[in-house]
């Protein structure tokens, strides 16, 4: 019994450990000004403020995001399809405004550690300080965000898929499985033919 209970409480700790900011999906169009007020916030501060963040953007106007896009309202409860909308791990937001700043940050914060959460601080002071300078030591977080495209997925999901089948180490066992088949047949027959001849 003691086993098991220090089993659970690495697995408890490894998932406690691996919580870092929640993620941050921005559903957003390209003609909303409150979009681009989102978007403005996520990638000149956000991104900077927390290191492990990423920010996942879907364009809900091009119609092969739409299912992920009715997905996110499904989930978030939402009746209207009002943009933007931002999912923020297991909580929504619909709309955008700089007021909603600090609770967009709690949000992120969920299930970070204190040091995590020191981290945030110390890079919003510096943003805050010095922009510019923060932003271009930093260029790398940029590459925390991402633009969703369904049909560019759905296309890598199928090339994947094809390529899986080529590559599967079954089809090779298979081949020669059947190659044994049809070998034991041929040679039944030619054993049968053989004693009919007799």
């Amino acid at each position: 019994m003691k086993k098991l209970s220090t089993l659970f409480a690495v697995f408890g700790f490894l998932f406690m450990g691996a919580a870092n900011a929640a993620d941050i999906t921005l559903y957003y169009s390209p003609s909303c000004p409150h979009c681009h007020h989102a978007r403005d916030f996520f990638t000149s501060r956000i991104v900077y403020e927390y290191p492990d963040l990423r920010i996942v953007q879907i364009n809900v106007m091009d119609r092969a995001n739409l299912p992920a896009f009715q997905e996110a309202l499904k989930k978030c409860e939402y009746d209207s399809g009002g943009v933007p909308v931002i999912v923020v791990g297991d909580k929504c937001f619909q709309g955008y405004a700089d007021f909603m700043q600090q609770e967009l940050r709690d949000a992120v914060e969920v299930g970070m550690s204190q040091d995590q959460k020191d981290t945030a601080a110390e890079n919003k002071k510096a943003l805050d300080d010095n922009a510019d300078e923060f932003r271009k030591s930093h260029a790398n977080r940029q590459g925390k965000i991402t633009e969703y495209n369904a049909a560019a997925q759905n296309a890598a999901n199928d090339d994947a898929t094809q390529n899986e089948k080529k590559n599967s180490p079954a089809s090779p066992v298979y081949f020669y499985i059947l190659l044994i088949v049809l070998v034991a047949a041929l040679a039944f027959v030619l054993v049968r033919k053989d004693k009919k001849k007799k």
